[in-house]
């Protein structure tokens, strides 16, 4: 397995800013990974949030211009975490900029409670779009690697059991029929970093977070998780799945879960009350170096 030397992991969007921020909140989460390796650097913008205006401005002010984009990753379809990636390609203003993905994240995404309601890629970032805007996807279900030491997941095959649970979301299958969608799209980004581990930046954990941990660790090999950054989709779980998942995650060797977005309260409390000083929540404007 191959290490990165350190990486830095800024918070561009999410759903809370803290007391007297310049950041602005915003239902979703984008993340700006920096890897360095040798005298390699690669600059990775893990999805862009719902609105690229609000995206840039947070980039400007935490001083990240749009040109050190190098890749882009988008974790999975729902518009709060890819609405705007064309927009945000034009400002990125190159050509042939890989845009990694899982094959389905072009797939319809439905809630139908309360009622009906597309929460998938937006029309304005179709395939099309996005190649129009600079991108070149790559749409792999297989682990992709951005740089050595640095890959994404890959589809999450293997959950854990307490994680299989029912979806809220609906797509449509090859045969026209509406059928729950298990959100198999999603993918995390890995960085391995040489005398610290693992730093798991997951923007939605809809697969279970303890089941991309379990990934991440059978994908390189290493044990020592030093990091978890990003949602954890636990706002409507029950408290059975919450202490589940809060007693599988104290079992690993974590020293940093940063979540928040989709993490909700409950979790959060909980959390810390396992973890002290090695949980927070996440807050826009956030910056982690290891």
């Amino acid at each position: 397995m191959a290490y990165l030397d350190w990486v830095r992991v800024a918070v561009l969007v999410e759903n809370s800013a803290r007391f007297a921020s310049p950041y602005l909140g915003l239902h979703g989460t984008a993340f700006f990974v920096e890897a360095y390796r040798g005298g390699a650097r690669l600059g990775v913008l893990v999805d862009v949030g719902q609105n690229p205006d609000a995206l840039l401005y947070n980039m400007k002010v935490l001083g990240v211009s749009p040109a050190a984009v190098d890749a882009i990753v988008l974790t999975h379809c729902h518009y709060d975490h890819t609405k705007g990636v064309s927009a945000v390609l034009k400002a990125i203003g190159k050509r042939g900029v890989p845009v990694v993905a899982h094959p389905d994240i072009f797939r319809p995404n439905f809630v139908a409670e309360p009622y009906l309601r597309y929460v998938g890629v937006d029309v304005d970032d179709s395939r099309e779009r996005i190649v129009e805007s600079g991108g070149a996807l790559i749409l792999s279900k297989d682990p992709v690697q951005l740089m050595p030491g640095l890959l994404t997941s890959g589809e999450v095959r293997k959950r854990v059991d307490f994680e299989n649970v029912k979806s809220p979301f609906r797509t449509v299958s090859s045969d026209g029929r509406v059928v729950e969608d298990d959100m198999r799209d999603e993918i995390a980004v890995i960085a391995s970093v040489r005398n610290e581990g693992l730093v798991i930046i997951t923007s939605c954990s809809h697969p279970g977070i303890c089941s991309i941990v379990k990934q991440a660790i059978e994908l390189t090999g290493v044990k020592k998780v030093k990091a978890i950054i990003g949602g954890l989709h636990l706002v409507e779980a029950s408290e059975e799945r919450i202490r589940k998942t809060v007693e599988f995650l104290a079992q690993q060797d974590i020293d940093l879960i940063a979540a928040g977005h989709c993490t909700g309260f409950k979790a959060q409390v909980e959390l810390y009350l396992k973890f002290k000083e090695r949980f927070t929540p996440l807050y826009t404007g956030m910056v982690f170096t290891f």
